[in-house]
């Protein structure tokens, strides 16, 4: 040790490197090996198998110890408001302006399904559940000829939730035309914004009553007996709708002033810590006094940067939600044109940030034609990994102002239109589309005009058409 010590020896264990320096000689530096050890993967039946012969096993428990959720005490002017905050709901929500019906077409008969098989451990979850909701008042006793099978999904965290299998009575109900805000639309609301709150409801679709005459409509049968939801349960086709007319009610005074709400998901947002003290006193004076509750470990307060619909927004602009992506990127090949649909259905949410999406998507959607056999070329593979790679360096896109000008950049070819819109020289969304068959004979100017014309009608134009003048 003293000879290291007097030839200054650093060592540098991240580095595997180790530095000796002395008056007498030049630096040295002795590098380590550097070779990654490859990680064993076994199954759970090995590890076991393993210990049982005696080896050793040790369980590595890691935790985040700078990230700790604050109190309810702890959050300026969210504590003064702890009636907001429960641990549960406290029972049956009160009847509001308009409570959720069911409206099924003339003459359907009452439908019944016979419960579905569980296993021992869901048959326990099941009765435990059912005493819960039996004694929140959430549910009741049912003679009702309706009967809807019920199943069980499991959560992120490992808990079971409940679901009612409500298909057939989807079937037969008229449906709810109540318009659900496009994304774009939202995010462009908020333009300006530095400080974020976002509130989450707890279990919102239960703090809306049913109408008393279509509570049996809601009935579910098992084996424990046969019950019937006084609260609006998951899984009925109308109950988004019905959530997003409630809370547009709610906030009607204040919307895209300084609250964007998309069904249970409240954002408040504010130029200014002053301004948004005041916006998320008055957000929360208005859940008070409707007796809406949220749940406090899944809300934030007063943040910079906030992940809201599957984007990361910030006063900087809006960028796709690195968790989205990682799962877009995790995306296997599709063996068939449903999973090609559902990758493009993802992936095509964030169309904004890439540019020429539908160019690159093209040999994909070719697969989702009618009639065409699905046959994975090498094309298709090209496309599918030209999307990933784009997804994975989309620029941050910025939310338009009020002030300067806005530039629209086209180009159109044979494998279809482009555009995209810039502010001050950034980026604020990006939009294409496929030629159809009779624009593959158009000239190159027919073909320019029909770019602007498709960024004036379609996709991210919808922003556009607010703010391009055209004289």
């Amino acid at each position: 040790m003293d000879w290291l010590a007097q030839h200054r020896a650093v060592v540098d264990c991240y580095k595997k490197e180790v530095m000796i320096e002395s008056s007498d000689h030049p630096k040295v530096v002795f590098v380590g090996e550097r070779q990654v050890v490859p990680v064993c993967v076994i199954s759970a039946m090995e590890a076991r198998q393993l210990m049982l012969e005696g080896c050793e096993a040790y369980l590595a428990h890691v935790i985040d110890a700078e990230k700790v959720n604050p109190t309810l005490e702890e959050i300026p002017v969210v504590r003064d408001f702890p009636e907001v905050f429960p641990n549960d709901l406290p029972g049956l929500p009160p009847h509001r302006e308009v409570d959720f019906t069911i409206e099924t077409f003339p003459g359907v008969a009452p439908i019944s399904i016979a419960p579905y098989r569980m296993a021992p451990v869901e048959l326990q979850e099941l009765k435990k559940q059912i005493e819960e909701l039996l004694e929140k008042g959430f549910i009741r006793p049912s003679t009702s000829p309706w009967g809807a099978p019920v199943l069980f999904v499991k959560k992120k965290d490992g808990s079971m939730r409940l679901c009612i299998d409500y298909r057939q009575l989807n079937r037969v109900t008229v449906k709810n035309k109540y318009p659900l805000p496009r994304i774009d639309d939202l995010l462009d609301q908020l333009k300006g914004a530095t400080t974020f709150s976002k509130i989450d409801l707890r279990s919102g679709y239960w703090q809306l009553r049913i109408a008393e005459k279509d509570i049996p409509k809601t009935a579910f049968r098992t084996r424990y007996g046969h019950y019937e939801f006084l609260v609006m349960p998951f899984g009925l086709t109308n109950a988004p709708a019905a959530f997003m007319a409630l809370m547009n009610r709610t906030f009607h005074k204040y919307l895209d002033q300084f609250v964007i709400v998309f069904i249970d998901d409240i954002l408040v947002y504010s130029r200014s810590m002053e301004e948004h003290e005041q916006h998320l006193r008055i957000v929360l004076q208005i859940l008070k006094e409707k007796e809406l509750y949220a749940k406090l470990s899944k809300c934030e307060f007063w943040i910079n940067q906030v992940v809201f619909l599957g984007h990361v927004i910030s006063g900087d602009g809006v960028m796709p939600d690195p968790a989205k992506v990682k799962a877009i990127m995790e995306w296997r090949v599709p063996k068939n044109a449903t999973k090609v649909r559902s990758f493009l259905g993802l992936a095509g949410y964030y169309r904004r940030f890439v540019e020429g999406f539908s160019i690159i998507a093209g040999p994909l959607t070719k697969l989702l034609r009618k009639g065409v056999v699905f046959q994975w070329t090498e094309q298709c593979q090209r496309s599918f990994d030209e999307l990933k790679k784009r997804l994975t360096s989309t620029p941050i896109l910025v939310l338009p102002s009020g002030s300067g000008g806005y530039v629209v950049y086209s180009d159109a070819s044979k494998q279809g239109l482009g555009c995209v819109l810039m502010q001050n020289g950034k980026v604020i969304a990006y939009a294409s589309r496929q030629l159809r068959p009779h624009e593959l004979n158009y000239p190159t100017h027919d073909l320019e005009l029909a770019t602007i014309v498709h960024a004036v009608k379609l996709d991210a134009a919808v922003v556009w058409r607010k703010i391009l003048d055209f004289n």
